[in-house]
């Protein structure tokens, strides 16, 4: 006999995103949720995946392409007012996540809207919080993120409501490995091209020092593609001579690490999903451990290695304490559904408190340049134009001083805090996590 619960129609739960490492995040976190309906909408921004991405950030998830709706902005909130989700979960930028705001308050009832981070957010950065606090949660990964994000808000006085979920790619996935060792590129770290070219040395090293070693450099975009973050000095160029044994790949992380022998990165999320598929990691600090590296995550974790660690292919596993208070918690500690739950049936009732997105400071100015800034050339509208005129000049001059060190400085690199109240001095304001 079927029960009244069995009855009851299943949740329709919306992910909205853009960017590659955010659609893999915003699919894969609703992907592990079982019993409900769910829907991935891409935006199109500069950023929106390619097709090629887009089957590279599904990999390993139920999603196929009919579960997936591309729209222009605009668009949003007319599908959403005809879908009626009971919960969105915005998965992208901080900019991106506000300005879809503004579309989730064109639709009534609105639904339950979910944010967070696709991957380590060890430091706790100001405009991670301030974009995202308008949502009704904010989902962290580790007991350290949560520590981090709640200092932050409280110091910043920010309504965030913070709630944990496990990592998906720290899923415990062991897999059989092989002989390959992986390097996981990333576009902000190592940030200047002297320091790229070292990493690119390292890696060439690695491949001479045993020519039956397949170093495989894992990139996650093609001539064309974007990504999340710019990437200003490509490994494809700096390894232009390379020894044969020295390639590149962008096959999904979860495909590379099942011939692998271990993992080296300065601090890409890739780490964590080499330990949930029992790959031993070189976290490689020889451009120093720090919040300008995004790699103070793994101190005390016995990752760290060293440039000969790499050539020598000494991998490592993390100690148990660090694990259980990063990303590898116990799975009933991950409390986000059950919260996304109790906010659905106050939804259901008519009791959903308000969390509309305000007008930004500068009125209608300032709105155009956010939307610009997003959007790119996706938006045609006037006012976004006449935006781009008036205030780029004023955020290009902003940026400068960032990068001489005279705004914010100091800030980013302090290490006494798991959160920085700048953002980094050398990245866009249109950038920020």
């Amino acid at each position: 006999m079927t029960s009244r619960s069995d009855r009851r129609p299943r949740l329709r739960v919306v992910a909205i995103a853009d960017a590659d490492s955010f659609v893999k995040w915003g699919a894969s976190l609703i992907d592990a949720v079982p019993g409900i309906s769910r829907h991935l909408v891409l935006v199109r921004t500069p950023l929106t995946v390619s097709a090629a991405q887009l089957e590279s950030a599904l990999a390993g998830t139920s999603f196929d392409t009919d579960a997936v709706t591309r729209l222009d902005f605009d668009a949003v909130a007319p599908w959403l007012t005809h879908d009626r989700p009971d919960v969105v979960v915005l998965a992208g930028r901080g900019p991106f996540v506000r300005l879809l705001g503004t579309q989730i308050d064109r639709v009534h009832p609105r639904p339950v809207v979910v944010s967070g981070m696709p991957g380590v957010s060890i430091p706790a950065m100001r405009g991670a919080a301030q974009y995202r606090r308008h949502t009704d949660l904010f989902v962290v990964h580790s007991r350290r993120e949560m520590r981090a994000f709640s200092e932050l808000s409280a110091k910043l006085s920010l309504p965030l409501d913070i709630t944990l979920a496990t990592l998906p790619y720290a899923r415990r996935r062991p897999v059989a490995g092989g002989t390959d060792l992986v390097f996981a590129a990333q576009a902000l770290v190592p940030r200047t091209r002297e320091e790229r070219i070292r990493l690119a040395d390292i890696l060439r090293q690695a491949a001479l020092a045993d020519p039956t070693r397949r170093v495989v450099v894992k990139l996650r975009s093609r001539p064309g593609e974007r990504e999340t973050h710019g990437e200003q000095f490509g490994f494809t160029g700096l390894l232009a001579d390379r020894p044969d044994n020295l390639v590149f790949s962008h096959a999904p992380m979860s495909e590379a690490l099942t011939t692998a022998a271990g993992l080296v990165t300065v601090s890409s999320t890739a780490a964590l999903e080499a330990i949930a598929a029992g790959v031993p990691v070189i976290a490689l600090d020889t451009f120093g451990v720090s919040k300008h590296n995004l790699n103070t995550v793994f101190e005390r974790s016995g990752l760290l290695g060293s440039a000969d660690d790499v050539v020598a292919g000494r991998f490592r596993h993390p100690n148990a304490v660090w694990m259980r208070d990063n990303y590898f918690h116990d799975a009933d500690e991950s409390t986000w559904w059950g919260r996304v739950e109790r906010l659905v049936a106050k939804r259901q009732a008519g009791n959903l408190p308000a969390r509309r997105v305000p007008a930004p400071r500068g009125g209608a100015l300032h709105a155009a340049w956010h939307r610009k800034s997003v959007l790119g050339s996706a938006d045609r509208t006037v006012s976004g134009a006449v935006a781009v005129a008036v205030v780029g000049p004023v955020v290009r001059a902003l940026v400068a001083l960032r990068r001489r060190g005279r705004v914010g400085a100091g800030s980013w690199r302090d290490s006494t805090s798991d959160f920085t109240l700048t953002p980094s001095h050398t990245a866009s304001p249109v950038s920020l996590r």
